[in-house]
């Protein structure tokens, strides 16, 4: 049993590091900087995506509730449309930043050049909106419960129907469960080195980041519309 049970743990590691929970992730937290808020966004997403494992996998394994294909490629394919709205969303942030570089002399006659945003900076040459940060914590929720309906996950639950024990099914549910919260933290911590280092220092680089984010983003999400569209229409 804990041979099982272990095995669900690893799975559900793996899980998270799938490429369009990676790119749903990079996307929510670029353009923060702290790197306990950005590991705290995976924590998240981890939680929402294991509580609607819990409930489908509980309805399924005690109510002998079924999950019809029709309604599980809708839900991959609106993972799709969440992703380019996702990445869009990093592009247009960055667009609206409009972070740019010029040359300022202090009173000292010394010069320096440094890039920042003039959004919502009174003071040309307050911090960076990057420092400013507004966690979207019910968002990342959101995002993970998506997840939590769709795609592999729900391979995970049919599997947990197969245990003689339904209280064993419903274990082997909560434990890929935390494995992919501690995945996501994980990840999210790997995900926010570069994006904190950069955040404030070399603006350059770490718009360069969240614009191939965005992008990546958006281009995964193409690729999940495209391979369950055509379900959804034959359905």
């Amino acid at each position: 049993m804990l041979s099982v049970l272990f095995l669900g743990f690893v799975i559900g590691l793996q899980h998270a590091l799938e490429a369009d929970h990676v790119a749903a992730v990079s996307s929510l937290v670029c353009g923060k900087s702290e790197v306990k808020g950005i590991a705290r966004h995976g924590a998240i997403w981890g939680l929402g995506h294991t509580l609607v494992l819990v409930m489908f996998g509980g309805g399924a394994i005690f109510l002998k509730m079924t999950i019809d294909d029709g309604f599980a490629n809708g839900l991959e394919f609106g993972v799709g449309v969440m992703l380019v709205a996702l990445g869009g969303n990093v592009l247009y942030r960055l667009w609206r930043q409009k972070i740019h570089f010029h040359a300022h002399r202090h009173a000292n006659g010394n010069l320096h050049i440094h890039a920042h945003s003039h959004r919502h900076d009174p003071d040309p040459h307050d911090l960076s909106p990057h420092a400013h940060e507004h966690p979207s914590w019910a968002r990342t929720f959101l995002v993970g419960l998506m997840h939590g309906m769709a795609g592999t996950a729900a391979l995970v639950v049919l599997t947990a129907t197969t245990f003689e024990a339904p209280a064993l099914g419903f274990i082997f549910i909560l434990v890929f469960g935390v494995g992919s919260i501690i995945g996501m933290v994980a990840l999210s911590a790997a995900i926010a080195v570069p994006i904190s280092l950069t955040a404030r220092s070399l603006t350059r680089v770490n718009a360069g980041i969240q614009a191939a984010v965005g992008s990546a983003t958006i281009a995964i999400g193409v690729v999940v519309i495209g391979e369950t569209f055509p379900a959804i229409l034959g359905a």
